[in-house]
Parts: structure tokens; C-alpha cells; sequence
């Protein structure tokens, strides 16, 4: 301890007594001349080194015995523990220590693990220019680090001498951001399909990141065969097997949990032969229809798309209109037939081609025939009006509705309707046009209305004075249909109306 101590009084005499002292007061002065002092360097300087320093050890052998009769709390102490600090790289760092009651004392900065002083008091004895120290509120003595380095990371010793020395350390702890290295990660690559690859991703910083791998699209990740994560972990991305799905960005990302977090993009390319998928193989239309072909296509690289007919690739035009609808590494092929006529019947073949194959799909279209739709209208009935009276019985009870129990009204049959009962309801049908058995739609005279009473006979008698063509008998049915049809409303209404 005691050679240590004598090391750094001697190192303070030399920094301070010989070069501040001696020289500054020398050129002060003028007694020393620079260029001979130069030239004398070996003889001069030497010797006076050599007499101080000499001087120095004598006082230091004194002082030493007199600190050691100074009480123990007379002496300096620590006023505070050091501090360890972190600090990001290119800032500045800030160490302190405290001291109370220094007295006539030093303070030492020391770098432990390089066995390195840094300062002593105010002065700075590294050559290091990004180091400074100062001399706060007559107790800290505080030594600063600008532009911090990793290297600068490390154990740092504030020191006062006495005997026997007193001592504290701090650890300056540097954090870098980190940074991914262009070699060994991985760049651009281009991998056939069914092939092994694997994405390397190096990073440094401190602390040491953590590599994680995504797929810039969020699709997941195949790691295993049948198992897939949205993230992995690593260095080293292993796909084995690859398919056209594995194709896209992935996206190698680096922390550490000191800002920014950095990512690199790497592009995996998957390179396949065509394949085609057709949806409808059979596709029929009509003449003078217009009418769309769709093929589906897969290839990397990108293929050459077109389509045949006959062994003749179609020329785009007004009469066929084709069209290709691109995503990724997927292709929709589309031709139009426009006003199909009977030289458009036949095979279709979409053909895909690149580098690494060739393949084709066939859809045939047929001929739809048109189909005629014969529509049949039948003659109508006219009717004139047809009053019908409907009686509604004075009692609602249930069994004199249903003509049952000693009170029952009297049902002569059911389609009694009497004009003399009340609540009297009149439905009646017109019409002024008649379809006429010879085609010719024409007003009907009065006399060739019959009249479709309810209280009338249900038979009526013909005239025999008139011509009973079989076509006039037709119409005498029909409208006797719809005078049967009439009356079932009626019966339907009263029902209603009891």
C-alpha cells in the first residue's frame, strides 16, 4: 500500500511540480530558454528530475508518518456510495465521488481493469481527451466521459491516499443499440420448389439481441413438417421442403430492449413450372350471345399466357376480348366471345408457359339452341250483372247454422237464397268485350245475355227458333261454368257472414 501511495505522489510531483511549476515559471521568467533546454533535455532536465523527485520521496517519508499520527476520524471518508451507471453509447457518462474532510489529501480516478490513472485532483494524466474532471461544491469529485465508447464499459476506482489508502468502485456499464450485420445475414434468395433453405440473421449490441423471424405478410411460418408459428426465435431459419405458399418477405428483427429496435428484409423467391386449374370445362351458349372462358394459372417466374383455337392462338380483337388479372404469382386468363355465331362452337386451349415448362387446359363450348315458348290465351265469358241476395239468419246459434235442434230454421238446400231475407248482399260480374267462337272480339247485345240469376232455373230452356251451333254451345258452357263458379262464392260469403 505504502509503494502505491509513493507511486502516486511521485506521479503528481513530476505532473505537477516539474511541468507546471518548474517550466511555466521558467518562461515566466525567462530563465529558460526552450530551445536550450531542448538540446540540454538529456542533462539539464534529468538531473533537476531526478533532485525533486528524490525531494519528494523525503517529504512523502514525512508525511506518511504524520498521517499516521492523525486520529482516525480526522481522516477523509467516502460521503457517498459510488454509483454504478448505464449509459447508451455516444452519450456522456457522469461519475461522482464524494468525499468529506479531505484536508491536504488526494483524490485519484483509476480505471481497475487496465491499471490505468486517469486523474489526480484537477488534473487530467490520461491522454484520453474525452475524459475531463471537476471539482463540485468542494466535495464531489466528478470525472466525465463524453462520446462513450463500448470500450469505455468497465470498472472505475475513486481513490484518496491515505495509509492505509481508502477506496471505492463504480461500474460504468455502456449499452448499444443494436445493429444487424450485412454478412453473415442472409440476402435475396431464389430456391426451387420441393428444396431445403435456410435464413441466417447476426446482430450485435449489448446486451446481446434477441433474433426473432416473422413473415412480413403475417402469415405463419412452417418450422416443422405440419406445425406452423406466426414468430421464431434464432439465428437460423430452417424451411425445409419448400412450396410455392412459403414464397414472400421475412422479416429478421433484433432487440435487446435499448431503442431502436432494428429489422432486415429478406426476400425468398419459388421458382415452379405451370399449373393450370379450370373451373367450368364445359361451357355452353346461344347464337348471338356473348360469353366469357376463364383459366386459372400458377407460375414462377412469371409465364407467358395466351390462348388457342384450332392450334391457332387468337388474335385479341373486337370479337374476342381477352384479359389476364395478376396476384403474385397467380394469373386469371379470360377470353369474351362477343355476339357468338356457329364458327365459335368448339375447343378452347389457355396456354402457360416459362422457363421451367409449359401446360395447357381445354374448355369446349357447344351450341345452346333457342327455345320457343308458345303462349295460349283462353277466350273470356262475359257476365252481365248478376244480383245475388244473401239471407242472414236472426239467430248465431250453432246448431241453427248447421240446420240442427228443434229451434233450426229450415234449410230448404244450400243454395237457398230467398230474396225475402235481409241483410241482402249483391255480387255482380261484367264485362263488354266477348271473344266470338270465329275469333272477333265484339259488344254483345242484350239479347244474347243470358240472365244468371241465383233464383233462376238451372236449366234454361233454348229457343228453338234459334240456330244451336255447336259453338254457341261451347259458350253456353262456359258461362255456366262461371255461373257455378259465381254461386260458390256466394255460398263461401254467406258462410262468412253467419
Amino acid at each position: 500500500m505504502l509503494s502505491i501511495t509513493r507511486l502516486l505522489v511521485m506521479i503528481s510531483v513530476l505532473q505537477i511540480l516539474i511541468h507546471m511549476d518548474g517550466l511555466c515559471d521558467g518562461i515566466r521568467g525567462g530563465e529558460i530558454d526552450i530551445d536550450s533546454s531542448l538540446e540540454n533535455e538529456d542533462d539539464s532536465i534529468d538531473m533537476e528530475g531526478h533532485e525533486e523527485r528524490l525531494e519528494d520521496i523525503r517529504k512523502t517519508s514525512d508525511t506518511s508518518e504524520t498521517i499516521n499520527t492523525i486520529p482516525e476520524k480526522d481522516l477523509p471518508k467516502f460521503g457517498e456510495v459510488l454509483q454504478n451507471v448505464t449509459i447508451p453509447v455516444g452519450r456522456e457518462a457522469v461519475l461522482q465521488c464524494v468525499v468529506d474532510n479531505l484536508q491536504t489529501y488526494k483524490i485519484a480516478w483509476l480505471r481497475v481493469d487496465t491499471q490505468t490513472i486517469l486523474t489526480i485532483q484537477n488534473h487530467v494524466i490520461t491522454k484520453n481527451h474525452r475524459m475531463s474532471i471537476t471539482h463540485a461544491e468542494k466535495r464531489a469529485w466528478v470525472l466525465r466521459i463524453r462520446d462513450v465508447k463500448e470500450s469505455d464499459k468497465g470498472w472505475y476506482m475513486c481513490q484518496i491516499n491515505t495509509d492505509p489508502m481508502k477506496s471505492q468502485v463504480g461500474y460504468l456499464d455502456v449499452v448499444v443499440p443494436p445493429d444487424i450485420l450485412d454478412y453473415p445475414t442472409s440476402t435475396d434468395m431464389v430456391i426451387g420448389e420441393g428444396s431445403n433453405t435456410t435464413l441466417k440473421c447476426a446482430a450485435t449490441g449489448s446486451p446481446v439481441p434477441v433474433i426473432t423471424w416473422r413473415r412480413e405478410s403475417g402469415e405463419p411460418i412452417p418450422i416443422t413438417a405440419g406445425q406452423d408459428v406466426i414468430s421464431y426465435n434464432g439465428s437460423y431459419l430452417t424451411i425445409s421442403k419448400v412450396n410455392r405458399l412459403n414464397m414472400g418477405a421475412y422479416l429478421c428483427i433484433a432487440s435487446n430492449g435499448i431503442p431502436p429496435t432494428v429489422s432486415k428484409r429478406v426476400m425468398l423467391i419459388v421458382h415452379f413450372p405451370p399449373m393450370i386449374w379450370i373451373q367450368n370445362q364445359l361451357v355452353g351458349a346461344a347464337i348471338g350471345q356473348t360469353i366469357a372462358l376463364e383459366c386459372q394459372s400458377e407460375a414462377f417466374p412469371k409465364s407467358i399466357n395466351y390462348w388457342m383455337k384450332n392450334r391457332e392462338i387468337i388474335i385479341p380483337g373486337d370479337h374476342y376480348v381477352t384479359e389476364q388479372i395478376e396476384n403474385g404469382y397467380k394469373i386469371t386468363m379470360r377470353i369474351t366471345i362477343k355476339n357468338v355465331n356457329s364458327t365459335d362452337f368448339g375447343s378452347y386451349r389457355c396456354v402457360a408457359k416459362n422457363s421451367l415448362g409449359e401446360t395447357d387446359g381445354t374448355i369446349k363450348l357447344y351450341d345452346v339452341p333457342h327455345t320457343t315458348t308458345v303462349t295460349t290465351v283462353a277466350p273470356t265469358v262475359p257476365l252481365e250483372t248478376v244480383p245475388v241476395v244473401i239471407a242472414k239468419p236472426e239467430s248465431h246459434n250453432k246448431n241453427q247454422r248447421y240446420g240442427k235442434g228443434k229451434n233450426s230454421l229450415p234449410i230448404k238446400n244450400k243454395f237457398d237464397l230467398s230474396p225475402s231475407s235481409t241483410n241482402n248482399v249483391y255480387i255482380s260480374a261484367t264485362s263488354s268485350l266477348w271473344n266470338s267462337p270465329d275469333g272477333s272480339n265484339r259488344e254483345r247485345t242484350p239479347s244474347e245475355h243470358n240472365t244468371y240469376r241465383s233464383d233462376a232455373p238451372k236449366s234454361t230452356q233454348r229457343d228453338p227458333n234459334k240456330n244451336n251451333h255447336p259453338k254457341s254451345e261451347a259458350g253456353s258452357l262456359k258461362a255456366t261454368a262461371i255461373s257455378s263458379i259465381v254461386l260458390g262464392l256466394v255460398l263461401s260469403l254467406r258462410l262468412r257472414l253467419v
